[in-house]
């Protein structure tokens, strides 16, 4: 690939895709779709976490965003998604007012 196409992204459909960053599957809790989503930041990773639900017929997201941050982004990940339970399990669909 020329340095004209890594630059501008131009490039073939293969090469493309192969740098397309997959999206993770949501972890399934009481009915929310988690989608743990570590935002990195100085010294590590933010906790973040966006929750998701069908509500009549309606698809509703909220972003939850901690202070905390931890060195790694699988630490980061697997604490985003123990705090988006703790705050589903307390708050239900209120999440979405």
């Amino acid at each position: 690939m020329s340095l004209l196409s890594k630059l501008f992204g131009v490039g073939s459909a293969s090469a493309q895709a192969g740098s397309a960053t997959a999206r993770p599957d949501p972890v399934m809790h009481d009915g929310f779709a988690i989608y743990p989503e570590p935002a990195k930041d100085t010294g590590g990773y933010r906790i973040g976490a966006r929750i998701e639900k069908q509500i009549d017929g309606e698809l509703k997201s909220h972003m939850m965003i901690r202070a905390d941050v931890l060195g790694s982004q699988e630490a980061a990940s697997s604490e985003s998604l123990r705090k988006a339970r703790i705050y589903i399990d307390q708050m239900g669909e209120r999440i979405f007012d």
